[in-house]
């Protein structure tokens, strides 16, 4: 298990990370709602160079040599967000997979094959995620739009 919400999860470990840090404007939250789900909302603009808000947790590093898989337990809002994984906190890039949610609860099965290098906005040039470890987990929107957005998460973790 990466994180499992409940009543009483404290979401500090959760921050945000939104397009301000490039001069952006959207807002997002990362909340516990009365079922004990985490919830991530808020509103994401492309005014002022923006377009994109994100949530991420880092832990302890994880042993993944026997996993293939990311599974999000969501319900989300018909939005495609991206998950998005660091096998060492302090990387400079990240590894990305989208997903597309629907209004319902879902399992997504994401294989960590498939996750690929990504920095500011572009593909690298380098191998998809192939560590045997992970550090970080986040999740983050940035459909190049004006958008309000809520992803209900109830669990993220390894198969």
């Amino acid at each position: 298990m990466l994180f499992d919400f409940t009543k009483t999860t404290n979401t500090n470990s959760w921050y945000v990370v939104n397009d301000g840090v490039m001069g952006g404007l959207s807002q997002s939250t990362m909340q516990l709602n009365n079922n004990g789900h985490g919830v991530f909302s808020g509103y994401v603009t492309t005014e002022n160079n923006g377009g994109f808000a994100s949530i991420r947790h880092a832990f302890s590093t994880k042993d993944v040599t026997d996993y293939d898989y990311i599974v999000l337990r969501v319900k989300g809002d018909n939005k495609t967000y991206q998950c998005r994984l660091k096998a060492d906190e302090y990387q400079r890039f990240t590894y990305v997979q989208e997903f597309k949610t629907s209004g319902d609860w879902q399992s997504i099965k994401l294989p960590l094959k498939d996750f690929y290098p990504y920095f500011r906005g572009y593909r690298l040039n380098r191998p998809n995620f192939n560590d045997n470890k992970l550090e970080q987990i986040g999740i983050l929107i940035g459909n190049k739009t004006n958008e309000r957005f809520s992803l209900e998460i109830a669990s993220i973790h390894l198969e």
